[in-house]
């Protein structure tokens, strides 16, 4: 089995660090959590893992530092707290990351940056030079230029515009909520999330912090960008801060992990380590195994000759050739109870049998990632 730590493929990364985890109130920063993530993306650019960070915390801080309560309504004052708060904010991270041995740089942007090919063009060419340099590009939104009209609206989605348009890897997403809750106040944590569905996106509940905009439903649709972009998306807890490899390799740490869509399978095999406890296996004939592993092909019905475990829809299960080595892991589209009463049946008939489903896959290609390397 050949199978790799994603840490070992990445690249490129962004991490987004919410106002909640950075201030602490009153005009002060957390620079305490600013060193340590320091030291995290220092470990990584020996790896050669590039990092671009997507710093909230402007407007918080410029209102410590007037003493504003509450984020101001007048658009004029609220570019003001921006235009202190961004001071602030600079100042302390080009200290924490000097102290990592890292330079920083400070990229501000508003929505007008997005608009056009050209301008964002201009953007992707800015970071890249930046990386290739070795420098952190430390980015935001510019507040104190931007009118309601052309604001993101919380730099969620300015993270994953960037994820998307610097083709990055992996997008950390990290504030002081847990990650993604069936409730907000009485749920329970959702682990892993194989596509963004409606349901998905019912359980996302704004944010009531007095300085943060944005909140869970922003969170969703950053995922909902990135992932389409074939980039990882990881939301979770930054009030602890764990080692950024730690979360790349979803090891010990609490959060909702986002699969990425649209990627090749040698791409989508980095994230298996994120899969959750498979609830069952499935084993395989020959036929069905040279399909996923040599031609990146989905797994059908036909292909399937023994069933364990006791799994429903949506579940993660292996997936085991003839000699009992587990190949792959994968989503089921189907339960352990609809699936043995489709053992060796064709397409056509699957489609019979449940009129509701628009495809006859068992797992499809999408949601699957191969344990072993892609013969040649």
């Amino acid at each position: 089995m050949n199978q790799k730590n994603p840490e070992d493929s990445l690249k490129k990364i962004v991490i987004k660090l919410g106002t909640g985890i950075l201030s602490a109130g009153r005009g002060n920063i957390r620079t305490d959590r600013m060193e340590e993530w320091a030291k995290s993306i220092a470990t990584l650019s020996a790896q050669g893992i590039e990092t671009i960070i997507v710093s909230s915390g402007a407007v918080g801080l410029g209102m410590g530092k007037l003493g504003i309560e509450e984020r101001p309504k007048d658009l004029s004052l609220l570019r003001a707290c921006a235009s202190i708060g961004q001071c602030l904010l600079m100042n302390a991270w080009s200290q924490s990351l000097e102290k990592a041995g890292l330079i920083a740089s400070q990229v501000l942007l508003t929505r007008e940056d997005f608009e056009s090919r050209k301008r964002s063009q201009k953007v992707e060419e800015t970071l890249c030079t930046l990386l290739k340099q070795k420098v952190v590009p430390v980015v935001n939104e510019n507040d104190s230029v931007s009118d309601e009209e052309i604001k993101f609206g919380d730099n969620d989605v300015l993270s994953a515009l960037l994820a998307s348009i610097g083709k990055a890897d992996f997008l950390i997403i990290l504030s002081t909520a847990t990650g993604l809750m069936t409730h907000p106040t009485s749920g329970t944590l959702i682990p892993f999330v194989a596509e963004i569905t409606p349901s998905i996106e019912a359980m996302a509940k704004g944010t009531h912090s007095a300085t943060a905009v944005g909140g869970m439903v922003t969170k969703i649709e950053a995922a909902k960008i990135a992932c389409g972009s074939g980039c990882a998306v990881f939301i979770g807890s930054g009030e602890q801060p764990a080692e950024l490899s730690s979360i790349i390799n979803g090891r010990n740490v609490q959060g909702t992990f986002f699969a990425p869509t649209g990627l090749e399978l040698s791409e989508r095999k980095k994230w298996v380590a994120f899969f959750p406890t498979p609830k069952g296996s499935l084993t395989i004939d020959i036929g069905a195994e040279e399909a996923i592993i040599e031609k990146g092909g989905s797994l059908l019905a036909i292909g399937i000759s023994k069933i364990e475990g006791d799994f429903e829809k949506a579940d993660v299960v292996e997936i085991k050739n003839q000699q009992e080595q587990i190949i792959a892991r994968g989503i089921t589209r189907f339960s352990k109870h609809e699936l043995l009463g489709l053992q060796g049946k064709q397409n056509e008939e699957i489609l019979a049998l449940f009129p509701g489903k628009n495809r006859p896959e068992v797992i499809h290609r999408d949601h699957l990632a191969p344990l072993q390397s892609e013969k040649s």
